[in-house]
């Protein structure tokens, strides 16, 4: 899942063609740089958590009221810090794709088989991920803010203070997968068809986005587009990314069934 460690035929002890221990043996393949699988987002967030840390100090020591210290607290709670952690697993599910991909195909790997894979790798990941978020959560609003009354974890977009850890686990999880196979897919478009299949996904999502604004701004629809995202709230918002979810998972494999590698 990285540039930076080749694994070899050892590592990941690939079997029969279409047998489940190819499947495993994809996973193991995606694992075997396990630094910057698990080391390399950990250790960036934990710098921009001792930055959060800094930030939330200054704020709290500039304020003397309890009404302006609630205020600070209200616009701490929609902290954006952690959604780097969903961006990096973008950039793995891209690189699933397009660095491990050739090489499983060079021992008799399925395109299936590879899919499968990499499937179940995304989705442990994401499993393991979010027991982590959602433990470092419950310890921030056991905390009151780890002391200073900050929000990084438990923030608005994943259910606030006030989610169950049931709740937020299935909010990181839905978000996870969402970033892993939307990753993939587009790594399987490039596969595929190259730069030109690059030019017009692209292309195409920026079309979408500007028709679906002027359909939305010429028919005056913003308020009932407002109402719908009030209505949901966060978490509504994130169980709908689960239809992309499965969208980018179905398409990609299709995609990745006619897709020919280049080294």
């Amino acid at each position: 899942m990285s540039t930076l460690t080749q694994p070899t035929l050892d590592e990941a002890r690939i079997g029969r063609p279409g047998g489940a221990s190819n499947i495993l043996a994809v996973v193991r393949l995606h694992l075997v740089n396990r630094y910057s699988v698990f080391a390399v987002p950990w250790l960036i967030m934990a710098g921009i958590f001792v930055v959060n840390v800094a930030i939330w100090w200054i704020i709290f020591a500039s304020v003397s009221s309890e009404a302006d210290r609630a205020d600070a607290r209200d616009g701490i709670s929609y902290s954006g810090a952690l959604f780097y952690i969903f961006v990096y697993m973008l950039v793995l599910g891209i690189q699933a794709v397009a660095f491990t991909f050739p090489f499983a195909l060079g021992f008799s790997v399925t395109r299936r088989d590879f899919w499968l894979g990499s499937a179940l790798t995304f989705i442990a990941l994401s499993a393991v991920y979010s027991a982590c978020l959602t433990i470092l959560a419950t310890i921030e609003v056991a905390t009151g803010g780890w002391g200073l009354g900050g929000t990084m974890f438990a923030s608005y977009y994943f259910g606030g203070a006030d989610a169950s850890w049931i709740e937020r686990f299935g909010l990181y999880f839905a978000t996870y997968l969402f970033f892993y196979f939307v990753g993939a897919a587009i790594a399987t478009i490039y596969q595929r068809w190259r730069n030109n299949g690059m030019l017009v996904l692209f292309g195409t999502l920026g079309l979408v986005l500007i028709a679906g604004i002027a359909l939305v701004s010429f028919t005056n629809s913003w308020p009932s587009v407002g109402a719908w995202l009030d209505s949901n709230g966060p978490s509504g918002v994130i169980a709908w990314s689960l239809v992309p979810t499965v969208i980018a998972a179905i398409t990609g494999y299709f995609i990745l069934r006619r897709a020919t590698p280049k080294n």
